[in-house]
Order: structure tokens, then C-alpha cells, then sequence
């Protein structure tokens, strides 16, 4: 992400950027962001999942990528998760003339250095305020790790974390199973440091 620096914006000037970019942009408290910038092991495993999930998802069930717009109350007025799944028709909310889902079903990041203790913290937090999510998927880039959240009741949500590439994720909300080797298939890992390293050698 690289944000633009000494310069606040209005809500409104935020919504003309968007609308007049072919950038993705989040805003927050006036500040603005690029989200451009990714790595080729976030693009690949966000590829990778894109198909699979697309290839499983029941009838009526539809995955999209980062250029779809969410509205998460508790953190506005959008955000761009880098990818949602929804079922059935899609709520829909035009805000500085521009479409935003309102109902996304699961919202899965893919972690980077820079931005995994927020999406796994804060953001997971403003994330919840969403009514219709059940399901929350991290995907590490680093090697082959997902951490799975699934909402049971009112406020609870269960975490169950998959590790290596003969595991998979099973998603109740729409019967499915998601398996790592798809998701990291032709990834390329860093090599990591030994205190990161799963087995820790």
C-alpha cells in the first residue's frame, strides 16, 4: 500500500479520486492509500483461490476479486478485501456515484508483511460489523498457512487454522472444501528466517 502524504481529504474528494482513477484507493479519517503494489505470491495465491473457490462454490454463489467495493460500517466508508463471496443477490449501495456490496458471506485476505497484524486484528474487528459475513479466511504468503473464522451466534467466532499443503479448509457456510495445494499452487515462498521458519530450523 503507499499512501499519499500531507494532504487530508474530504469524503467527497475521496469518492472524485476513486471516480476519476484507475487506481484502487482506501480512505480513513482524510488520509488516503494506494492499494496497488502487491507481491507475485499474494497475485498468485489470490488467483489460485479465485478459481478454486470459483470451480466449488454451490449455484447462486459468486466469488470476485479486489476491484469490488465493501462497506463495513465500523470502518467507511469502503474497503477492497482481496476477495468476497456472496450468495444470492447481491445488496448493493451507490455511494459518490459508485457501486458498494453491501451482503459479502466471507471476505478472505491474503496477509503481507505489512498488513498482517492489522487484517488479523483491527481490521477483523471493523470487518465484524458487516451482518451478513459468517466466514473470515487469511492466507499467509509466506509459507502454507490459512486461518480460518467462522461465526457461531451473535458475537462468537471460531478460528481454526490449516498448516501445510496436503491440508484443507472446509467452509460451512456453503459446503465446500478449499485445499491448500490449490491455493499455493506454483507459489514461490520466501526463504524465511530460521525463527520463522514452520519447524523452527
Amino acid at each position: 500500500m503507499r499512501a499519499i502524504a500531507n494532504q487530508k481529504y474530504t469524503l467527497e474528494e475521496y469518492f472524485e479520486l476513486e471516480e476519476q482513477s484507475e487506481e484502487k484507493w482506501e480512505f480513513w479519517n482524510g488520509h488516503v492509500w494506494n492499494m496497488s503494489g502487491a507481491s507475485f505470491a499474494h497475485e498468485d495465491i489470490v488467483s489460485n483461490t479465485l478459481r478454486s473457490l470459483g470451480n466449488r462454490l454451490p449455484k447462486g454463489c459468486r466469488v470476485s476479486g479486489s476491484n469490488v467495493k465493501v462497506m463495513v460500517p465500523e470502518y467507511p466508508p469502503y474497503r477492497y478485501p482481496d476477495l468476497t463471496v456472496v450468495c444470492g443477490e447481491r445488496k448493493q449501495e451507490i455511494m459518490g456515484g459508485l457501486q458498494v456490496l453491501l451482503n459479502p458471506q466471507m471476505i478472505i485476505e491474503v496477509l503481507s508483511p505489512s498488513t498482517e497484524a492489522f487484517d488479523r486484528g483491527a481490521k477483523f474487528t471493523y470487518y465484524k460489523s458487516i451482518s451478513s459475513l459468517r466466514e473470515y479466511l487469511l492466507i499467509a504468503t509466506r509459507f502454507p498457512h490459512v486461518s480460518h473464522f467462522v461465526k457461531q451466534g451473535e458475537n462468537e467466532w471460531v478460528n481454526r487454522d490449516a498448516n501445510g499443503l496436503d491440508s484443507t479448509i472446509t467452509l460451512p457456510t456453503f459446503g465446500v472444501d478449499l485445499e491448500l495445494a490449490e491455493i499455493y499452487l506454483e507459489v514461490v515462498f520466501p526463504e524465511l528466517p530460521d525463527d520463522l521458519s514452520p519447524d523452527g530450523r
